[in-house]
């Protein structure tokens, strides 16, 4: 079996604080090293919304030693999926990546009973995203 990941994504979101710390964070741990996995903000938060933390723990997941990053060209570039979660247009584009804009609620200022819904909406979409990368024929 190769080590080499069969494809890499990159998780947007305005602060890299919610929505793409749990896709990353289910991602990461579904997929684990088989998909490279990053995330990233056009305005990056000084900190992890608490709520997305508790409730990715609450699936057994945790996320809280992750940190907001700001989003870079470099970033994009060595990424196979982009996955945009409301960057509007921060997000620079390049050929041959596939762009995916899901439009999820931000649960930015919510409490963790109103981000389970969010976070089970990204976990569907999530095991959608590796089931197509699967089946992705090799190169």
């Amino acid at each position: 079996m190769s080590s080499t990941p069969l494809a890499s994504v990159l998780f947007v979101c305005i602060h890299n604080a919610g929505r793409s710390q749990m896709a990353a964070g289910f991602l990461s741990h579904l997929a684990g090293d088989r998909i490279e996995v990053r995330s990233a903000g056009s305005v990056p938060a000084e900190q992890v919304n608490p709520s997305a933390v508790e409730a990715m723990k609450q699936v057994g997941i945790d996320i809280a030693d992750q940190s907001p990053k700001v989003l870079t060209t470099e970033a994009v570039e060595a990424s196979d999926y982009v996955i945009t979660m409301g960057c509007g247009d921060a997000c620079p584009i390049f050929p041959g990546k596939k762009y995916l804009d899901w439009a999820l609620e931000d649960p930015a200022g919510k409490g963790v009973e109103s981000v389970r819904p969010i976070r089970d909406e990204i976990k569907t979409r999530i095991e959608a995203l590796i089931a197509e990368i699967d089946a992705k024929p090799e190169v």
